[in-house]
């Protein structure tokens, strides 16, 4: 039984001391030194006695409790006229009496008291003195120990110092707590009841299931008086702790200090992970965002060439039925005789040279007017993709804060690179350049400086009317030539059909390069803004990319921590 005993506590240890060591790993690889220091703490001393850590106020006997607690005749904790407010003392097991001290705020004792053999203790000071140097008992102490000892004056357990410490302890770390009323040789049993009573309810209203409560006086003890009350509590720490506990009952402590660091850590991952979603919904907006807008432009870029062409062919048509009737014979006859009698305006020459500039001019009109009002449309378009890009970064939420406990830092960064995202792309929005195409404003140089003074998403509809006009003057410019060539160097009487067939191949021709051109050039302008947009999200596509892998890795050595431990507190249960 013995053995089985001593095998199943090394098997347990051994099981602890991996998670734990688990856990030292996550708390290097989130970078928070003090809990790194802490769990380095606790891994350290798995194999240390069980840790009995006292508080409470100065003048309320800790010291003389400690002493009466060792059964011993030497003052172990001196106790003093006035407090050593600012030390803290380790007490242990020694073969010989030894002093040393480990730095000006802790002092490890020696001695070679039995009850030493089973447990630790460490006397702290005053808690209404500790302010400037608790973090030496909470760092230290506090995460590792295996009770803690409340010791209250008994005259007053009431003072705030010491239940707001119970109350740090409590939430931060829930430990196991017992309560001592100290002194109670100062007091007659009727108000020493009523305070045993009140600390009880006290106890149990801040959360505390069945506190414990126990009246001692170090004095009676120290004198040998039998009602002194050390009984009572030396009875319940040779039942639940001395009495063959007090391995399995470290194992269980232990574990659950690691459990409740791994839960206040997973709680920040799951937070730092919610935070990771949001960014990754909100960058799936902006994308959605561009999308959805440019396919939107694009239709209106089709729409735009569809009334374009519908001009076109209203136009052309007119033109070729006005060359059609007057490429008869007697039409022509009669333009020629009127000619040769001195009326050269109304000759053949004259009026195709006529029939010519008409044409060219209601068709530029004709485009010019559309293309203006249905490129401010597009431009409008893209100045609406724009803002909607900077509005969305401007409302993009934040549930990681720069006051969490683990990943301040983190948070720290996060806000950094929205804000660095937020200024650069508001950078973007201002300057004109950013919406220039390099290559389609050397085209056109039609802008003026005045044009140019307002800047920004407001050119676009005079840029890409300029260009565009320009090349629709090249479309023309080019049917008219080789109709103008063809009047020339034909007797257009007899050649009437040769004639229109080419006018209306031409037209044709001008019909195909007109649609392609302004769509080619509009949609790839459309998509060029979008993807100048969409770099300034680099960055923070990075900074997305980077955080999932780091995520994985975090929730996946968090979650292996939480089985292990759990799987220890359940296997140490029974030994309990």
């Amino acid at each position: 039984m013995k053995f089985l005993f001593q095998e199943n506590y090394k098997n347990l240890k051994d099981k602890l001391h991996h998670s734990i060591g688990d856990l030292f790993e996550l708390t290097d690889l989130i970078g928070h030194n003090t809990l790194k220091e802490t769990v380095g703490e606790i891994k350290d001393r798995i194999n240390d006695p069980f840790l009995f850590v006292i508080v409470g106020e100065v003048k309320a006997g800790k010291s003389s409790f400690i002493n009466a607690l060792l059964e011993t005749d030497q003052e172990i904790c001196k106790v003093a006229a006035h407090p050593m407010t600012d030390t803290i003392q380790q007490i242990v097991y020694g073969e010989v009496s030894t002093e040393e001290e480990i730095n000006p705020y802790l002092k490890r004792i020696s001695h070679p008291v039995d009850i030493l053999k089973d447990i630790a203790i460490v006397d702290t000071p005053g808690t209404n003195t500790i302010v400037a140097h608790h973090q030496e008992i909470t760092e230290r102490f506090i995460p590792h120990s295996d009770l803690i000892v409340f010791v209250f004056e008994a005259k007053n357990p009431y003072r705030q110092s010491s239940w707001e410490f119970f109350d740090f302890i409590k939430d931060e770390w829930r430990k196991k707590i017992i309560f001592v009323l100290q002194q109670k040789d100062l007091m007659n049993d009727a108000d020493l009841k009523t305070n045993f009573d009140g600390v009880h309810e006290y106890a149990s209203k801040k959360g505390i299931d069945s506190p414990l409560v126990f009246s001692v006086s170090a004095k009676m003890e120290l004198e040998n008086q039998v009602d002194s009350g050390f009984k009572s509590l030396r009875s319940f720490i040779q039942k639940e702790i001395t009495g063959g506990k007090a391995p399995f009952l470290k194992i269980e402590n232990n574990a659950s200090t690691g459990k409740n660091i791994n839960d206040r850590i997973a709680k920040s991952i799951d937070l730092r992970t919610e935070q990771w979603k949001l960014d990754q919904k909100f960058r799936e907006d902006i994308s959605g965002t561009l999308e959805n807008q440019s396919i939107k432009t694009n239709k209106q870029i089709d729409f735009l060439v569809e009334n374009l062409l519908a001009s076109y062919d209203r136009i052309t048509q007119k033109t070729e039925s006005d060359l059609s009737s007057e490429l008869s014979f007697i039409p022509m006859l009669r333009r020629s005789f009127s000619s040769l009698l001195g009326n050269k305006e109304s000759g053949p020459k004259e009026y195709l040279a006529r029939l010519t500039s008409n044409f060219e001019k209601d068709l530029n009109i004709a485009l010019k007017d559309k293309l203006q009002n249905g490129v401010v449309d597009i431009a409008d378009n893209i100045q609406t993709m724009g803002k909607l890009v900077d509005s969305k970064i401007k409302m993009s939420k934040t549930v990681l804060k720069e006051s969490d406990e683990i990943f301040a830092d983190i948070a720290d960064k996060i806000s950094n690179v929205l804000m660095d995202l937020q200024k650069t792309f508001s950078t973007f929005m201002s300057t004109s350049e950013n919406f220039y195409d390099k290559a389609m404003m050397a085209e056109s140089e039609k802008l003026g400086p005045n044009m140019a003074a307002g800047g920004g998403i407001a050119l676009v509809g005079i840029i890409l009317a300029s260009v565009v006009n320009g090349m629709v003057f090249d479309i023309t410019g080019g049917i008219l030539t080789t109709i103008g060539i063809l009047f020339a160097g034909v007797t257009v009487g007899f050649k009437k059909r040769k004639i229109l067939q080419s006018f209306k191949n031409e037209i044709t021709k001008g019909r195909n390069q007109l649609g392609q051109d302004v769509t080619l050039k509009l949609k790839d302008y459309t998509s060029a803004i979008k993807h100048k947009i969409d770099a300034n999200f680099t960055n923070f596509d990075q900074h997305l990319l980077q955080e999932s892998k780091k995520l994985e890795d975090l929730n996946l050595k968090k979650s292996k921590i939480t089985q292990d431990l759990d799987s220890i507190l359940n296997q140490v249960k029974p030994h309990l």
